[in-house]
This record gives C-alpha cells, sequence and structure tokens, in this order.
C-alpha cells in the first residue's frame, strides 16, 4: 500500500503522470475501442467489396474467345464438344458474386450474365438440334458471337462499378475519421500535451496511407492504371489494402490491353475481308483484254496494260501498310483506271487532279476504290454513250477533301436517300462505300464528313473530309 501511495504522490513527477494516466485511462481506452471499431468496420466493408472484385477477376478472360471457337469446331464438325461448362460456370460465378453484391449496379450486370448465360444454353440447344449447316452458322453468328462479347462486357462492368463501391467507401471512411480525429481532440484537450501528440501521431500513422490510397484510388477512376508503388505503411492491412489496389490497377491495365490488342486482330480481319472482297472478275477480265490486245497484234497496249496490272497490285498490296499516302492512293487509282479504261474505252473517260500539296498526307489504303468502282458500276454502265470520272483532292484549311464525280445515271432523292442510310447504318449489301466510310470513321471518328450528292440522268458525287495527318501509321487505325 505505502508503495501505491507513494507512486500516486502529488509532488512527484511520476505521481502526476500517474494520476493523469489514471484519469485518462477511461477516455483512451473509450478512443482505443472506436478506433479498433472503425478499423474492423473498414475492413468488413473492404474484404465484402475487394472478395468479389477478388472473385470476378476470376472470370476467364478469354470467355469469349474459348466459347466461340469450340461453338465453331461444333458447327462445322471438326468437334463434337459443346461449352456446356464455360457457360455454367460463368453463370455459377454470376449467381455467386449476385448474392454477395449491394450495389444496384453491379447486381444488375450479374443479373443480365445470368439472363444471357441462360439465352446462350437455349441457342447452344437450338444449335445442336439443327441439321442445317448454313442454318447453324447463321445462329452462331447471329446469337452465339454477340451473346459472348455481351457476358464478357457485363463482368467487365461489374469490376468498374466495384471499383467505384471501392472508392465509396472510402470517402465514408475518410469521413468517419475525420470524426473520430475531432473527438479525440476535443477529449485530448483535457489531457496534457504528450498524450494529445501521441493521439496526432495515432492518427497521423492511419489518415496518411487512407489519403493516399484515396488519391490513388481517384487516379485510377481517372484513368491512370500505370505502375506504382504501395503506399508504405506499418499497417499491414492498410499495405495489403494498397497492393491490392494496385494489382487491380494492373489487372483493368492488363485487360484494356487484350481488349485493345482484340480489337487490333478485328480490324486486321477487316482489312482482310475488304480485300477479299475485290472482285475476281476484274484481274480475270484484265488477263483476257490483254490477251484479246495481244491477239489483235495492239502489242504497246498490251504492254500498257500489263505495267498498269503490276503497279495496281503492287500498290494494292503496298507492302502490308494499311495506312498509305494520297500519292501512294493516287497511284493505285492511276492503274486501276486505266485498266478499266482499256476494257470500257467506249464509255469511260478519266480524269484525276490531286493539290501536289496534300499528296503528302495519309488515309487508310483502299480509299478512293471503293468509289471509283461504285461510279463506273453505278454510274457510267447503266447509261449509254461515254461519261467522265473525275478524281479530284484539295485542301481547305486543315481539312483535306477528296472528291469521285462521274457523269452516269445519277440516282433519284429516293434512291439517294436510300444509299445514304445503308452507309450511315452500315448496311453491308453496299460493302464497298460502308467499308470506306467504317475505316474512316475509325481512324478519325466524328471528325470527317462522308457525302454523296446526286440527280437523275446528271451524275454522283462522292466527297469525303477528313484532317491532313502525316504522322499516322498503321495503329492509328487499329
Amino acid at each position: 500500500m505505502t508503495k501505491i501511495r507513494d507512486h500516486f504522490k502529488s509532488d512527484t513527477i511520476r505521481g502526476k503522470m500517474s494520476r493523469l494516466l489514471l484519469q485518462m485511462f477511461v477516455p483512451v481506452i473509450f478512443i482505443f475501442i472506436s478506433i479498433i471499431a472503425m478499423i474492423v468496420t473498414r475492413n468488413i466493408m473492404f474484404a465484402s467489396v475487394s472478395g468479389n472484385i477478388a472473385d470476378a477477376s476470376g472470370f476467364n478472360q478469354n470467355f469469349k474467345d474459348d466459347v466461340d471457337l469450340k461453338m465453331y469446331l461444333f458447327v462445322s464438325g471438326s468437334s463434337d464438344e459443346i461449352p456446356w461448362d464455360d457457360v455454367s460456370s460463368a453463370r455459377d460465378l454470376a449467381e455467386e458474386l449476385l448474392g454477395s453484391t449491394s450495389n444496384e449496379n453491379s447486381r444488375k450486370a450479374m443479373k443480365n450474365v445470368i439472363q444471357l448465360c441462360d439465352n446462350m444454353t437455349t441457342y447452344m440447344r437450338r444449335i445442336q438440334q439443327t441439321e442445317q449447316y448454313d442454318a447453324r452458322i447463321e445462329q452462331l453468328e447471329t446469337n452465339i458471337y454477340g451473346i459472348t462479347q455481351l457476358i464478357q462486357d457485363n463482368f467487365y462492368e461489374y469490376l468498374y462499378h466495384e471499383a467505384g463501391e471501392m472508392a465509396r467507401i472510402q470517402r465514408q471512411l475518410d469521413y468517419w475519421l475525420t470524426a473520430e480525429i475531432f473527438f479525440v481532440m476535443f477529449m485530448t484537450f483535457w489531457i496534457c500535451l504528450v498524450i494529445l501528440r501521441r493521439a496526432f501521431k495515432l492518427s497521423g500513422s492511419i489518415t496518411g496511407p487512407i489519403m493516399e490510397m484515396n488519391s490513388r484510388v481517384e487516379a485510377i477512376g481517372g484513368g491512370d492504371l500505370s505502375a506504382h508503388t504501395p503506399v508504405q505503411t506499418s499497417d499491414r492491412n492498410l499495405a495489403l489494402l494498397s497492393t491490392g489496389i494496385e494489382d487491380m490497377a494492373e489487372r483493368l491495365n492488363r485487360q484494356i490491353e487484350l481488349n485493345r490488342q482484340e480489337q487490333i486482330h478485328l480490324r486486321e480481319t477487316e482489312l482482310a475481308l475488304i480485300q477479299a472482297q475485290i472482285n475476281p472478275h476484274f484481274l480475270y477480265n484484265t488477263l483476257d483484254a490483254i490477251v484479246w490486245l495481244i491477239e489483235s497484234g495492239k502489242n504497246e497496249q498490251a504492254e500498257t496494260m500489263v505495267t498498269s496490272l503490276s503497279f495496281y497490285f503492287r500498290s494494292f498490296l503496298s507492302e502490308g501498310r494499311d495506312i498509305v499516302t494520297i500519292s501512294e492512293e493516287t497511284n493505285h487509282i492511276r492503274s486501276y483506271l486505266e485498266i478499266q479504261q482499256v476494257r470500257y474505252r467506249d464509255i469511260m473517260e478519266y480524269e484525276i487532279n490531286i493539290d501536289p500539296s496534300i499528296e503528302k498526307f495519309k488515309l487508310p489504303k483502299l480509299t478512293l476504290q471503293p468509289l471509283v468502282e461504285n461510279a463506273i458500276y453505278h454510274g457510267l454502265k447503266p447509261k449509254r454513250g461515254k461519261g467522265l470520272i473525275t478524281v479530284t483532292g484539295r485542301s481547305e484549311g486543315d481539312k483535306v477533301i477528296l472528291e469521285v464525280k462521274d457523269t452516269g445515271a445519277g440516282m433519284d432523292p429516293e434512291q439517294l436517300d436510300k444509299l445514304r442510310t445503308k452507309i450511315r447504318n452500315e448496311d453491308t449489301t453496299s460493302f464497298g462505300l460502308v467499308a470506306a466510310y467504317k475505316r474512316l470513321r475509325l481512324l478519325y471518328g466524328e471528325d470527317f464528313d462522308f457525302d454523296i450528292v446526286s440527280e437523275a440522268g446528271e451524275g454522283t458525287a462522292i466527297m469525303i473530309s477528313f484532317p491532313g495527318k502525316e504522322d499516322l501509321e498503321d495503329e492509328t487505325i487499329l
């Protein structure tokens, strides 16, 4: 007892500190419990959202490619396997995430996945019951490919909304933490400066990493997915959370890159399809014309035509490049028109007038050929007598204006309106013009014009306008 009394004597520093500590014992315990409760609440909230994100991230990123390939092999008869398990796994994961997710947008995405998986199963069963190959292929392209893309997109949308939910929880925790700091300040006003300093030190050790992570989450929401060093903190949970945020950003960045690569492959396939649409009869008829010229003793014309054909295919290949200069595109069109003029010498003449100042600018390969083909086959051929095709190019400000004009049959207002609608809606029945329109839109977005002017019996003019740029590369359009 004597030792205890001595311990609390008022004339000793030890006693004052002991009494101060005793007086602060209850509020310190209360503050301690509050902090523990806040940390536990934070961990529970973050664990829930982080667990959902981790589970969703386990979704097969190659789901669409795997299912599409297996279904194609089944439809083509190369395999008897239908990817029931893949679709079932995606549905089971969606149901699991739906049961543990509170965010309405995230729940909507998972409900969509469940519905899409059910639809997918129905369509796969229909394909299984369909015997005709053409009908199977049509169902595959119409239903399966679209649904697998939607399933994959909804999983990505789920990840996006869950990341937003994490940011919301972070903001809520910031609010709670601020209130806790003010409470600590109020309580420590009645105690010694040492306790106050320790309280601030404690709060600083928590708020610092949280604020840094909050800034990082906001940066991720703004599109900054570059690699960052996790927040340096002694709190293991905060350190794990920061590492988890960086891992999530890395996975999102990796997924975006995978999507970009997928788009590259899609654009390459589209270019190959455009090139495959070159009518083989053009080559056959050209060779027949060359043979006819040789048999007729017109060797010089035959030689000229062979040279034009050689230049045509050389510019057509363009060393595998998808972006060419206007000068290269002009040479390609000139070779094409030289060949066609021999074939249609009785109905066609042409003029090419490209301002030299725009020849250095670049554009997608095979932009002008569909326009010239349209002028020949839908303009001059239906109209009796000789007609003229004019290809012109000029600059207006920072824009390049290219125009293909013919004096052919033209179109009445109703036909013209239908053609414009087909192009805007990317109707494949007008493949050549639609392909030119699509590739310009892919490259320039909304910063280009594609206009058609026509009058029945007077001819048609197609004009395209786009920014003049010299630094475009193949990857730009891909």
